[in-house]
C-alpha cells in the first residue's frame, strides 16, 4: 500500500515542479524560483519546520487557478493566498496554513504599520495592493495583531518581498520537501487523482 504521506509530498512537489514555471509577476523570475528563494530564506534564518513550509507554499494558490500567470494586470484580484490556504488544510495544520492565508493581509498591515515599507514593494506588488484592499486601517490593524500566526505571517511577507532576485542559486525543491514532510497532519485527505500538468508558461 502506498504511503498517503508520499502521494501527498509527490502531488505537491509536482506542482512546484510542473505548473510553478510561469513568470512571477512583473519580475525576471518564475513562480518556482520565488517559492525557493522565500524557502531559502526562511531557511538560513533559522526559522521553524512549519514556516519554511509555509514559504515554499506561500503561493501555491498561483498553481491551482486558470487565471493565467498575472491577473493583476486585467484587474483580478485572483484571491490566491485564499485559494492556497484552501488547498492546504486538508494537510496541514494552523502554524502551515495560517501564514500562507495571511501573507496579503501581512502586506496591507505593513504597510499600514511601516512608513517605509510601501517604499520597497516591487511593481507588481503595488499593482496588486490596490486590488487587495490597500493599506489596512486602524480597526484591521487591530485585528490582524490578535491572530496567533500573525507575526509568522508578517516575516513570511517580509521573505516574499526579498525573494525576488534574478539568476539567484537556490536549492531544488526536492531539499525542501523534508520540511513539509515533517508538518504533514497524521491523518490527512487523500491527494486529487489527476496529477498536475505541466504549465504551458516558459520557464
Amino acid at each position: 500500500m502506498t504511503d498517503p504521506s508520499r502521494l501527498t509530498l509527490e502531488y505537491i512537489a509536482g506542482l512546484l515542479t510542473l505548473k510553478a514555471g510561469g513568470q512571477y509577476g512583473l519580475t525576471a523570475i518564475n513562480q518556482r524560483q520565488h517559492a525557493l528563494q522565500a524557502a531559502w530564506l526562511a531557511e538560513k534564518s533559522g526559522c521553524s519546520d512549519s514556516l519554511i513550509a509555509a514559504c515554499l507554499l506561500h503561493d501555491i494558490g498561483h498553481m491551482v487557478h486558470d487565471l493565467g500567470d498575472n491577473p493583476a494586470a486585467d484587474g483580478i484580484d485572483d484571491l490566491h493566498e485564499r485559494r492556497g490556504y484552501e488547498f492546504l488544510l486538508p494537510w496541514f495544520d494552523a502554524a502551515v496554513t495560517e501564514p500562507v492565508g495571511l501573507h496579503v493581509a501581512a502586506k496591507r498591515y505593513l504597510c499600514a504599520t511601516e512608513a517605509d515599507y510601501f517604499a520597497r514593494l516591487s511593481p507588481d506588488s503595488v499593482r496588486s495592493l490596490s486590488l487587495q484592499g490597500g493599506p489596512m486601517s486602524p480597526q484591521e490593524v487591530a485585528a490582524f495583531n490578535a491572530i496567533p500566526q500573525a507575526q509568522d505571517a508578517i516575516q513570511l511577507r517580509r521573505f516574499d518581498e526579498m525573494a525576488k532576485v534574478r539568476d539567484l542559486q537556490t536549492p531544488p525543491v526536492e531539499h525542501f520537501l523534508p520540511y513539509v514532510e515533517r508538518c504533514l497532519l497524521p491523518t490527512r485527505s487523500p491527494v486529487p487523482e489527476e496529477a498536475p500538468a505541466q504549465s504551458k508558461s516558459p520557464v
